[in-house]
């Protein structure tokens, strides 16, 4: 470990399957500030393009280059750093979809983390083997700095045992098998974002190409719709949600899937993408809801589907106080919120049409008993923040 001297500025990393999200953060009154922002995907054949901003939104680079993965590009930043003339990261925090059971807190990375991580891949293989790859990748190329792992499931850790428990033998569960629930940055940071308007009872709908749906009780997770894998609860956009595991037998049995195709059928070829036939992506089905009926199925069935889960939670809670939505479908799509909440009605649950459409919070109706909310989901601040507070403590 590098000698720390309490100043930070914090490299975060958040892996996807085919990207890699990056900022290099500094601390104004323990706040932290993006000094630059940027993505590395994977555009095929071999290249990535790689872009980022500084603090001004300014274009610093946007570059197609050759890199078999995002990972290869955590080579570039340094680079990248010295031509923007900012300052060296001095500690790297990484935001990690699944720690597995034995990971429940944010921490700090060492040897025994790592393997414990590998262990882990099979509860999130999408997720944790390019987040992994971002870790080596980091450590090889900012030696000596403290690196933080950022858990999603982190969040959730506070659930009560009703809510974790899943319907399978002692035996199986005592192996790991529990619902976890993800989207835990986004929620700490909607949790922070709200600070003294923090509602007692509140639920949050992150609803973006993986979307969950979350109840927070004081502060505190309760209860969550995803379960031992970001694949179930709502509908999403390549993921089926909550299914029927009958429908599994019978793909095995009388449709000879193996393992991996079930993968492949769960989590990138079903959801909204496999409904509509068109996309996964909301956008695109939106603009064709009006000629294409399974574009307006599967759009009527994600709303649906997440109406449910809202109505779900507020039964975990007793009540609703504050509903928010979040992630990029949640944030930026006035007619998914309107096609969510127009089937709450009957809780107390109304949009103002006028802000809902202006994207304006608030967007209750003042007849409403229950605040509606949308707020950004600033998981890379969250990650900035816990990778300071465990590197002092380091």
């Amino acid at each position: 470990m590098s000698e720390f001297h309490g100043a930070t500025t914090a490299l975060t990393f958040n892996s996807g399957s085919s990207s890699l999200k990056f900022g290099l953060y500094r601390f104004e009154k323990s706040e932290p500030v993006a000094l630059i922002s940027g993505e590395i995907e994977t555009i095929g054949e071999g290249y990535c393009r790689i872009r980022a901003n500084d603090a001004a939104g300014d274009t610093l680079i946007d570059e197609k280059l050759p890199m078999r993965s995002p990972s290869d590009g955590v080579s570039r930043l340094g680079a990248l750093f010295d031509r923007a003339k900012a300052s060296a990261p001095t500690a790297i925090g990484h935001r990690i979809v699944h720690g597995g059971p034995s990971l429940r807190t944010h921490c700090l990375i060492d040897d025994a983390v790592l393997q414990t991580l590998d262990a882990a891949v099979c509860f999130a293989p999408l997720h944790v083997p390019p987040a992994l790859a971002v870790i080596r990748y980091a450590r090889e190329h900012f030696p000596g700095l403290p690196q933080v792992a950022c858990f999603d499931t982190a969040f959730h850790a506070t659930m009560p045992e009703v809510a974790t428990t899943l319907p399978l033998p002692h035996e199986l569960r005592a192996r790991g098998i529990q619902r976890y629930g993800f989207h835990g940055l986004s929620c700490e940071s909607i949790v922070r974002q709200l600070g003294r308007n923090f509602a007692d009872k509140l639920v949050i709908a992150h609803l973006g190409n993986g979307a969950s749906v979350t109840a927070v009780k004081a502060g505190h997770s309760i209860d969550t719709s995803m379960g031992l894998t970001p694949a179930g609860g709502v509908i999403m956009g390549t993921r089926t949600g909550d299914i029927d595991p009958g429908i599994l037998l019978y793909l095995m049995r009388g449709e000879h899937l193996d393992a991996d195709d079930l993968e492949d059928l769960i989590n990138r070829r079903s959801g909204l993408a496999g409904i509509s036939g068109v996309s996964s992506d909301v956008r695109k089905l939106n603009a064709v809801e009006a000629t294409e009926p399974k574009a307006r199925l599967a759009l009527d069935m994600f709303r649906i589907s997440v109406a449910k889960q809202i109505a779900g939670m507020i039964v975990a809670l007793g009540g609703i106080d504050t509903l928010v939505f979040t992630g990029g479908i949640g944030e930026h799509d006035g007619g998914a919120r309107a096609g969510i909440v127009e089937r709450l009605s009957w809780c107390g649950i109304h949009l103002d049409g006028d802000h809902n459409g202006e994207g304006c919070n608030s967007h209750s109706d003042v007849n409403g008993r229950t605040t509606v909310l949308v707020l950004t989901s600033r998981e890379d601040d969250e990650i900035a923040r816990q990778t300071r507070l465990l590197a002092r403590a380091d």
